[in-house]
């Protein structure tokens, strides 16, 4: 079984949807929902870490990352060993490569 790590933008990530939802969008049911259903999803790594879709280039390249969809969410991960270390979890119309590879170049 596999340990799942989650980084402080990946807990940040998930602090500010819940905000987003439950505050500005005023249903923190759904905003609980969101959140539960995220990490539910990532739960399902401990058993099977290879369910995500591998996250490649345009040239075909791999990135190391991979990635689940859940809702209009996208969940990065990387497996190292027997453990899963979940970087970003953003939402799926954001610029998520800037985001994801920005944090990497700044060593964050």
């Amino acid at each position: 079984m596999n340990q799942i790590v989650y980084s402080p933008k990946a807990q940040a990530d998930l602090d500010e949807i819940w905000e987003y939802i439950s505050e500005k969008l005023m249903n923190p049911t759904a905003a609980e929902n969101t959140v539960n259903g995220l990490l539910d999803a990532v739960d399902m790594l401990k058993n099977h870490s290879e369910i995500g879709t591998p996250l490649c280039f345009s040239s075909g390249l791999y990135s190391g990352y991979r990635y689940l969809v859940y809702k209009n969410y996208l969940t990065f991960y990387r497996v190292l060993d027997e453990t899963v270390y979940v970087d970003r979890v953003v939402y799926g119309r954001r610029d998520y490569m800037r985001l994801l590879f920005h944090d990497l170049n700044d060593g964050e």
